[in-house]
Order: structure tokens, then C-alpha cells, then sequence
């Protein structure tokens, strides 16, 4: 009874509910049960920062996030020797505590946050307060606001730009954070040393060497860059590096990636030519989302010869509606395991209506358990998503 009542909200729909709010109700009612047990759940979880792992190969200290390079292996011919790369085949000796504790900080985060907006019961959010103070403001615990360490390959670099793709997973922390404040739940003071925190790492986004090779990359490192980005430049106010987003989604993400079918490329000729691409497309559709407002629309923005955000949606639909159609090489791991829920297609219809696009997206799985799948899903609540732009 207590949770009929609470989703009685969602239920009640007016005439006057635009299509946004109409989605919104529908999600919600669609998810509440997933959304209510796995918040309960994450009361009983305690912070775990990437202090908790020590990364004895790294260069760095203890508060510095470290992660090696996913496809690199021993050499069989001299297993002492430098790493040796075998494209889209997951190492699994390498060190992945770090990721999977981001990754732990933000599905906890966000299942927290999800179980408060539809509850409006504090005792969710106060538990976001202790990951957050964890993670960005206790001196013991906190993670340096630089990714110097990520991506490493043994006997090759202790670093690499490319890991900068290992925080896509701060994503829903700031969203999060940003229902929070408009909910007035988080402190001036503790929102203040979050908002310092991501300054400092957008700073060494935009400047650092690591930074600059990973905005410049050419497949999906590049567009999860500026996804980055963009969504740490809104939380901040940085309007300068909101302006170069919004630049580069123009002017190179989508007319060097996107081909005038809709399709990508460049992600195409890739070992996981299917995951990828589902890949790429949520995070541009995330770009879009993330970048439009009352005055410029990116989902409405079109190159000269017709590409466009929602001709990339649109060419990959029925491929997720139905893989058995996909007519490129399959995967040469973890073909099994996609389609998932694609914020892709929620984007979508947030933006444009479709009930065909809909119907596909309440079917996907919405809290996959395979870990490559989920590090490869930053955005997993989407009511954090709708509620709050």
C-alpha cells in the first residue's frame, strides 16, 4: 500500500502534461519497483574510494586513479617484456579496481538518487552525501582531480590519454548532483568542494597533454570527451568550454564520424563493430542532451549534406530492435550480451515522440549485470536524466 501511495504521482496524468512530462510519469512507473529495491539496497553501502586498492604498477600515489590498457597482454615470447596488443580482446589480469569502484560510486549514486525523486524520502539522498565526501572532499579518501595514471601499459607508459574514457562514469555523480541541489538537499559548502573538485579536472581536461590528445581522437574517445566535458562545464558554469562542445559536435564529431547513412565508420571497422557503435551513438545522443536548451537545439542542428543526431538514431534502431538483421561481422566478444537499455533512444523520444522507439526501449534490459556491458553504459537512471533538463 505504502508504495502505491508513493507512486500515485506517477499514476495520475493531466491533460495538460506535455510529452516530456508524459515520458517522465511513464518511466517512472515503468522502473519504480527496480528503482525502490535497489535503493534500499545501496543504504547499507558503505563509501569505497579508490584509496581502498593499491596499484602497485603505477607511478602515482595513493590518490590517484590508475587503470591499464583493457587490450594489451603479455608477450608469449618473452612474458617479461612490454605488453603486446590484441585488439578488442579484454585482458583480464589487468588491473580494474579503480574503475570498478567508480563505476560501484556511480550506480550507487545513482540508484540513491533515483529512489529519492521518486520517494522524496531523505534518507536516500543523505546517503549520496557520504559517497560524494568520500570521493571528492575527505583528505583520506578523496581522488586526485587528474586521470595522469589511466590506460597504462606495462613496459610502455604509465599513462595514456585515452584512459581519460575511464570517468565517463562521473557522468550521472554530477547529474546526481545537480537533482540534489535544485532539491536543496546538498549544503552550499559541500556543493562548493564538488563544484572546485570537477573545475580542477575540467582544467586538466583542457590543458594537460593527455587532455588535448584524447579531445582530438578520432572514433569514440573523442566524442566521450567532449560528453565529459560538457556535462562537467554545465555543473561548473563554464560557459567557454560549453561554447567549444557545442563547436566541436558541429563541426568535427559528426561530420568526421557520422557517415550521410547515419552509420559510423570509423567504429564499424572495428573487433566489436556492433558494441561500439551502439556506443558511440549514446554518447552523442548524451552529447546532445546534455548541450541543448532554450537557445540552441543540437538534436535539431543538420551538416550541409543531412547528417544529423536523429538519422544516427535511426539507422541503428533496427539493429537494436533486432540484431539478428545486423549485417556486419559480430563481435568478437561480448556479441551476446547487447543490446541493452540505449539512452540513445530515450534521448531520442525526450526529444521527438515515438512510440515504435519507445516500445523497444521499455523491452531492453535496463540494469545489466555483465561488466563490460556496464562499463560500457554510463548512463544507466535514466529518470535522473528527464527529471532535471
Amino acid at each position: 500500500m505504502k508504495k502505491l501511495l508513493l507512486l500515485l504521482p506517477f499514476i495520475v496524468s493531466c491533460a495538460t502534461d506535455t510529452p516530456r512530462e508524459k515520458l517522465k510519469k511513464e518511466v517512472a512507473i515503468l522502473l519504480y519497483s527496480e528503482i525502490i529495491d535497489r535503493g534500499d539496497m545501496a543504504l547499507s553501502e558503505n563509501p569505497v574510494t579508490i584509496t581502498s586498492f593499491i596499484a602497485e604498477r603505477s607511478a602515482g600515489g595513493i590518490h590517484d586513479f590508475y587503470s591499464e590498457g583493457d587490450y594489451w597482454w603479455p608477450n608469449p615470447v618473452s612474458p617479461d617484456s612490454a605488453y603486446i596488443r590484441r585488439d578488442g580482446q579484454t585482458n583480464p589480469d589487468n588491473f580494474t579496481a579503480h574503475r570498478h569502484a567508480m563505476i560501484r560510486f556511480s550506480i550507487l549514486v545513482g540508484d540513491l538518487t533515483s529512489a529519492y525523486l521518486v520517494t522524496k524520502d531523505k534518507k536516500y539522498a543523505e546517503q549520496v552525501v557520504k559517497h560524494i565526501r568520500a570521493w571528492f572532499i575527505s583528505p583520506e579518501t578523496r581522488m586526485n582531480p587528474s586521470l595522469n595514471y589511466a590506460q597504462a601499459i606495462k613496459g610502455i607508459t604509465t599513462g595514456r590519454g585515452i584512459g581519460i574514457i575511464d570517468t565517463i562514469h562521473l557522468l550521472e555523480i554530477v547529474q546526481s548532483l545537480m537533482v540534489l541541489e535544485k532539491e536543496n538537499i546538498i549544503s552550499a559548502e559541500g556543493m562548493t568542494a564538488c563544484r572546485n573538485w570537477f573545475s580542477e579536472y575540467l582544467g586538466w581536461l583542457t590543458s594537460h597533454p593527455y587532455g588535448k590528445d584524447e579531445m582530438n581522437a578520432q572514433n569514440n574517445h573523442g566524442t566521450c570527451w567532449v560528453m565529459q566535458a560538457a556535462q562537467f562545464a554545465r555543473f561548473t558554469g563554464n560557459t567557454e568550454v560549453i561554447k567549444l562542445c557545442r563547436d566541436r559536435y558541429k563541426n568535427v564529431l559528426l561530420p568526421s564520424q557520422m557517415a550521410e547513412d547515419g552509420s559510423f565508420p570509423l567504429e564499424l571497422r572495428r573487433t566489436k563493430p556492433y558494441g561500439y557503435s551502439i556506443f558511440n551513438l549514446d554518447a552523442m545522443a548524451t552529447v546532445c542532451h546534455i548541450l541543448s536548451d532554450g537557445e540552441e537545439n543540437l538534436w535539431h542542428f543538420t551538416t550541409d549534406d543531412g547528417r544529423n543526431m536523429q538519422k544516427g538514431v535511426a539507422w541503428l534502431f533496427p539493429y537494436i530492435q533486432d540484431k539478428s538483421e545486423w549485417p556486419y561481422e559480430h563481435d568478437v566478444m561480448y556479441w551476446d550480451e547487447w543490446p541493452v537499455t540505449s539512452p540513445a533512444l530515450l534521448f531520442s523520444i525526450y526529444e521527438t515522440p515515438n512510440e515504435t522507439y519507445f516500445d523497444v526501449w521499455k523491452g531492453l534490459d535496463h540494469f545489466p549485470a555483465n561488466d563490460e556491458v556496464i562499463r560500457n553504459l554510463p548512463i544507466r537512471h535514466p529518470l535522473l536524466w528527464i527529471s532535471l533538463n
